[in-house]
């Protein structure tokens, strides 16, 4: 419960301070990409429960999979995850957790892979400060079964911080 209050008061406070940036993002998508602003996508959160994630869109709407300088930007900053702040304070999300993954993986899924799905996703995790897109999947999910087992809230903090880091400096 402290947790969920915890992400209340973060997401909250983050989409406050973004504000700004936000609003920036907002333009420059509408400008550049057109509508729609944002991406919508039905992901497994909680005890597989499906939820409509939202993200900046980065793609151009062609069918061609063609991402613009603008969304590889967003992407390699990880700007596009702004509008997930939302998932957090309606509930879906957390702020740390495993990261939510597309809904056709569920029946991939082992019965160990799938404790993942035991807590809330989270916009960062312990697999995203340790390795994100360099590490193999079976490492991400052992990484997310790690956290699961070993969570508190200073771990969480730590993640936080590592995450801010990354982020600042464009690791990984």
């Amino acid at each position: 419960m402290f947790k969920r209050l915890l992400d209340l008061l973060l997401a909250i406070s983050a989409s406050i301070v973004l504000m700004p940036i936000f609003l920036m993002i907002m333009i420059m998508v509408l400008l550049k990409l057109g509508r729609p602003i944002f991406f919508y996508q039905y992901r497994p959160g909680l005890n597989k429960k499906e939820f409509k994630l939202i993200k900046f869109r980065t793609m151009i709407d062609d069918n061609s999979g063609r991402i613009p300088p603008l969304g590889k930007w967003l992407r390699s900053t990880s700007l596009d995850e702004i509008p997930s702040l939302w998932n957090v304070i309606k509930g879906d999300m957390s702020m740390v957790g495993p990261r939510p993954l597309l809904v056709e993986y569920l029946p991939l899924y082992s019965e160990y892979q799938n404790r993942r799905h035991e807590i809330r996703p989270g916009i960062t995790g312990w697999a995203q400060v340790n390795g994100r897109n360099m590490i193999s999947w079976e490492e991400k999910f052992e990484m997310d079964i790690w956290y699961i087992e070993n969570r508190t809230l200073k771990l969480d903090f730590n993640i936080l911080f590592l995450t801010i880091k990354k982020v600042f400096f464009r690791e990984d």
